[in-house]
Order: structure tokens, then C-alpha cells, then sequence
């Protein structure tokens, strides 16, 4: 036999609540679960100042609160050495190195991927015959965001962009564009991840 129990009207309308309560959520997601934001594009320029260490600052204070949660992870990062339309000076009978670096730190000087707080280095090379004719064109990157599983989380405010060349005029300035999304971390997280990046 079977029984057929009839629902309330004011017990449906709370049902009703309920389901949609849950449908919400799962739109949404839940603190757990939060989804990415689509890609954006950070791009900064250093210009390159003789033979002696420059540096940049890249705010990041509009995508990056630590106490609110929210990080930004870089997946990807391009450099172009030189302003458009210009090219490397090619040294003559001897060779040319701009090295850049983008760390979590103000630095003083090129400090190298054993740094802590780099996220990206590299470099580029030219050499030069006796008679300035280009015999070397060498690009490298150290380490990326790009080689890494993940990217590179980053929970700090701001980042830098410093970049040295071992002769002047080699490259007039060195640009670099970040592929970035924001997510959102738990506090405790966030704050132990910006702690270990100041």
C-alpha cells in the first residue's frame, strides 16, 4: 500500500527557499571554490641606464589584498629587449649582456634565481666581430612563470623590474608583459604567502 503525505503551503514556500539556496551556491561556488578571473595583461618598461643597475616598481595593488584574500598568479612572461624599431648595438671585436630580473623585492642589483624573491630572470647576449658585424644573438630565460605547473603566486602590493647590461648602449630599455589572473586564498594563507615575499 502506498501513502501520499501532502506538503504544507508554508512548508513548500521554505522547500522552495531552500532549493534555490543551493542552486545559488552551486552557481556561484562556495569560499572553497572560488573560479579565477579571466587572463589580464600587466606590461612595464625599465630604461636601461649605462652600465649600472635599474629598477622599476609594478603596482599591483588593484588585483593584490593580502588581508582581503586575494593574490594574483602570473602564468606567463614576455620580454623584449630595445624600443620599437630599434635594435641591439652590436659590439665590436667583444660582446654585450642585458640581464633582466622581476622579483617580489626592491633589489640593488641583479640577484639571481637562488634569490627568494625572484619569479623571472634572464638575458640577452650579442657578440660582435672585428669588423661590428653580428656574430652572436643569444636569448635566455633563466627561469618563467610559464616553466612552472601552476605559475608563480604572487601576495605582495607591489613588484619590480630591474635590469644591468655589462656595456653601455647595448639595448635602450627592456619591457616586460605579465599574463596574470586574481584568485582568492584563505587569510591565513594569503598572509603567510605575502609574509615569506617582503
Amino acid at each position: 500500500m502506498r501513502y501520499c503525505y501532502a506538503i504544507p503551503h508554508y512548508k513548500r514556500h521554505r522547500l522552495r527557499i531552500a532549493v534555490s539556496t543551493i542552486l545559488l551556491i552551486t552557481i556561484l561556488g562556495t569560499p572553497n571554490n572560488m573560479a579565477r578571473s579571466d587572463s589580464f595583461f600587466i606590461r612595464a618598461t625599465v630604461p636601461t641606464n649605462g652600465i649600472t643597475f635599474e629598477q622599476t616598481s609594478i603596482d599591483l595593488g588593484s588585483f593584490v589584498d593580502a588581508l582581503g584574500k586575494t593574490v594574483m598568479r602570473i602564468h606567463n612572461a614576455s620580454v623584449t629587449y630595445g624600443s620599437l624599431g630599434s635594435d641591439p648595438v652590436t659590439p665590436i671585436a667583444g660582446k654585450a649582456v642585458c640581464a633582466f630580473q622581476l622579483t617580489t623585492q626592491s633589489q640593488n642589483a641583479l640577484v639571481g634565481p637562488i634569490n627568494r624573491s625572484t619569479i623571472s630572470s634572464g638575458s640577452l647576449l650579442a657578440a660582435g666581430d672585428a669588423a661590428g658585424d653580428l656574430s652572436v644573438l643569444s636569448e635566455s630565460l633563466d627561469i618563467a612563470p610559464q616553466e612552472w605547473t601552476g605559475g608563480y603566486l604572487v601576495a605582495v602590493e607591489s613588484i619590480f623590474l630591474g635590469v644591468d647590461m655589462t656595456v653601455a648602449s647595448f639595448v635602450n630599455e627592456v619591457t616586460i608583459v605579465l599574463e596574470c589572473t586574481v584568485e582568492t586564498m584563505t587569510a591565513a594563507a594569503s598572509m603567510a604567502l605575502a609574509l615569506s615575499q617582503q
